[in-house]
């Protein structure tokens, strides 16, 4: 602090840099809530297709232990089975925090594996995991969503707080030594000047 020439140029120059601080930590306070209100939404709907997949999953495992039953293990119906590639990905801003977008392209259930081997109870199973796979682009793209943003919460804090308790203490206590110099120095010049006038008297 004491390095600071205490001069009237430094101290407007450090006031002027103190209220830029200032509005820099509103920004950071305001863009930190704004983040965590967007979190905390993503959150109750990521619970819900927490509670569904949960479900979705249970019935899909019932339904494929039936078929297993019923037609002995079915690896060889399962092969038949091509790889989804009906994913994109893009992204949007939240605050200058880019959030993915997963757009899944759904196509008809068709029979993959035929008739002649196959019954109604593997058609069950083959729809139900069918459910599953949905819920779970859904569920990958929220769950990318909170961590993403939580990571943004936790830089935007840390941002805030360096402002609040390191940066602007410190200008103004900067402000506080110059003016006090300043005064004093004003003090100083007062009394010499009086002296001055006493003497020419």
């Amino acid at each position: 602090m004491s390095q600071i020439f205490p001069t009237k140029g430094n101290l407007l120059a450090i006031k002027k840099t103190l209220h830029l601080a200032k509005i820099g930590y509103e920004l950071m306070d305001r863009k930190r809530n704004i983040l965590i209100r967007e979190t905390m939404g993503l959150l109750d709907t990521a619970k819900e297709i927490q509670n569904s997949i949960n479900t979705t999953y249970s019935d899909a495992y019932a339904a494929l232990q039936l078929a297993n039953m019923t037609l002995g293990i079915c690896d060889d119906l399962a092969n038949t089975i091509p790889v989804d590639n009906g994913l994109t990905l893009d992204f949007r801003s939240v605050m200058g925090v880019d959030i993915p977008i997963v757009h899944y392209e759904e196509k008809d259930i068709t029979n993959l594996y035929g008739y002649s081997r196959t019954n109604a109870a593997l058609d069950d199973a083959f729809s139900k995991f069918d459910k599953v796979k949905k819920l779970t682009v859904k569920l990958a793209e929220v769950e990318n969503c909170v961590y993403r943003l939580a990571n943004a919460i936790k830089k935007t804090q840390k941002r805030a707080n360096a402002l609040k308790n390191i940066i602007i203490p410190r200008f103004e206590g900067n402000v506080k030594f110059i003016t006090d110099a300043l005064e004093e120095k004003e003090r100083e010049e007062f009394s010499r000047l009086k002296v001055i006038k006493k003497e020419k008297l």
